[in-house]
């Protein structure tokens, strides 16, 4: 019988700001004990795995190892590894996607670096000064995902790595490269990284997210199943807004429990917007977490509103 795997985002899935999500531990049981190989999958690039798994072992998840997790700051060294070995980075940034770096042996350059490396994080308007002066020699940028902005609470936001590369395409004129998701080379890496820890092949890859533009849009274009909760970002009024649809609808992750445990599926949790009179009603003017115009138009980007 052919084993299936899951990525999940964390943010909305397993947990709201500090507070597990319902039914997230027995989840994350149900994987453990059934074999079940999974993979943590963020495009937050700030934390490192040892820090994704202390967080979730004091939220009450315990005894997960740091191979668990996947994120953007990995994935953007795997990236410049991969395409470009010996290349130098100026890099905005905390300490997740330093770290990752660094294991990498991808050296710092303020100099002349090869690129300008975005990430989540507090950026100094001297060290947006420099990053603007090393595109100006000739440094390509690169952003760890394309994210504008990232939840904080239930009404709260931060700027995000998208935001920062905003910016510094607008001063310099360059065009940044986002990395995480949506990007297939994310769901490509996490893939083959879900394969080495099942110790073999994979019959099927499912994504859950919360989030239709990033977790959703991947897993479709990356020919992925993806389910969409509806414990974070998006609700399910929001789904006619979409093209791609989620192959399945959860209301939280407690949903699959039962499935994981038994192997017996329920249909009753299939995407209803392909179900007649299931399209909800299209509503305008959402403030979507990545900017989905920016892949394809020229800058300036439009501004992005509630």
């Amino acid at each position: 019988m052919s084993k299936t795997g899951y990525l999940i985002d964390m943010d909305g899935v397993i947990y709201r700001e500090n507070h597990l999500i319902a039914g997230a531990v027995e989840f994350v049981d149900a994987l453990r004990s059934m074999g079940v190989p999974f993979l943590f999958l963020t495009n937050n690039s700030a934390p490192t795995p040892e820090d994704l798994a202390v967080r979730l072992n004091h939220l009450g998840i315990l005894g997960i190892s740091p191979k668990h997790f996947y994120t953007s700051a990995l994935n953007t060294a795997d990236f410049l590894v991969e395409t470009h070995p010996g290349c130098t980075v100026f890099l905005i940034g905390e300490g997740g996607l330093q770290t990752a770096l660094h294991e990498r042996k991808i050296a710092n350059d303020a100099i002349r670096p090869s690129y300008v490396v975005v990430g989540e994080g507090s950026a100094s308007m001297e060290r947006l000064a420099k990053a603007h002066e090393c595109l100006e020699r000739g440094a390509r940028l690169l952003a760890t995902n394309p994210d504008n902005w990232c939840p904080v609470g239930a009404e709260k936001t931060r700027p995000g790595a998208g935001a920062t590369a905003s910016f510094l395409e607008a001063s310099s004129g360059r065009r940044a490269y986002y990395l995480g998701k949506p990007n297939g080379y994310m769901f490509h890496r996490a893939r083959q990284k879900l394969q080495d820890l099942a110790m073999g092949p994979l019959g099927q890859v499912v994504m859950i997210g919360d989030t239709m533009e990033t977790d959703i849009r991947g897993a479709v274009e990356a020919g992925l199943h993806g389910y969409l909760v509806l414990s974070g970002s998006t609700q399910m009024e929001n789904l006619s807004d979409y093209v791609y649809q989620p192959t399945r609808v959860l209301q939280t992750v407690a949903d699959l429990t039962d499935e994981i445990r038994t192997g017996k599926a329920s249909d009753r949790m299939n995407s209803p917007v392909f179900a007649d009179g299931g399209m909800a009603t299209s509503r305008f003017g959402h403030r979507h977490q990545t900017d989905v115009l920016a892949f394809h138009k020229p800058r300036p980007r439009p501004a992005m509103t509630r």
